[in-house]
């Protein structure tokens, strides 16, 4: 009878620890997952911005339309990445295909600032300057959210892959997430300043 209760406590002390080790890594998954959502509330921001910005250039660059039309696409291909990683986020491809988007949309507006600089009547605008300001104060919020993100990533995949947890994390199916990461062979196009020719 000792042994059987003996039996019984190691049983339930291993089942504590299972649904333990098995909540830490729901809690780390979760986790990872709002931290995208901050990323998608601050791109939305971002996404809602440019068309104002836009419109505002459009009055004072008309022979630049080439580069308000990039933008432009840049941002609907920019918002068709963010949906394929709402879907699933920390998913590698999507991840991959969220970074590219984002920065091809920043070398664009990269290089709307860069021509907007040679129209002092568009930089002394009001509405310009208010939604570059706010343009601004959203690109580091994308970056403080990006960061957030990739930690909680980290921190996740860090739970998944340690030992015991590792255990757990393959029996339940706990698959690695993917950082939110500039792709390499973008981080040149998206880091170089614009050229601007006239």
């Amino acid at each position: 009878m000792v042994g059987f209760l003996i039996l019984l406590a190691i049983v339930v002390v291993i089942g504590f620890w299972g649904v333990g080790i098995y909540n830490g890594l729901v809690t780390a998954r979760n986790a990872f997952k709002n931290a995208f959502a901050q990323i998608d509330v601050q791109l939305q921001r971002r996404f809602d911005l440019i068309p104002n910005l836009v419109e505002v250039a459009k009055k004072y660059m008309a022979h630049e339309r080439e580069t308000l039309e990039a933008v432009i696409a840049a941002r609907s291909a920019a918002q068709a990445g963010l949906a394929a990683a709402k879907a699933n986020p920390g998913d590698a491809e999507a991840m991959a295909q969220l970074a590219a988007t984002q920065g091809q949309l920043s070398a664009g507006l990269g290089r709307l600032m860069m021509v907007a600089e040679a129209y002092p009547d568009l930089k002394a605008n009001q509405n310009m300057m208010q939604l570059t300001e706010e343009l601004t104060s959203t690109e580091n919020k994308v970056a403080f959210a990006r960061q957030a993100f990739n930690d909680a990533v980290m921190s996740y995949n860090n739970k998944r892959e340690v030992f015991p947890s590792s255990i757990f994390a393959g029996m339940f199916n706990f698959a690695a997430a993917a950082l939110l990461e500039i792709p390499a062979e973008k981080q040149a196009e998206v880091r170089a300043a614009p050229k601007v020719e006239f």
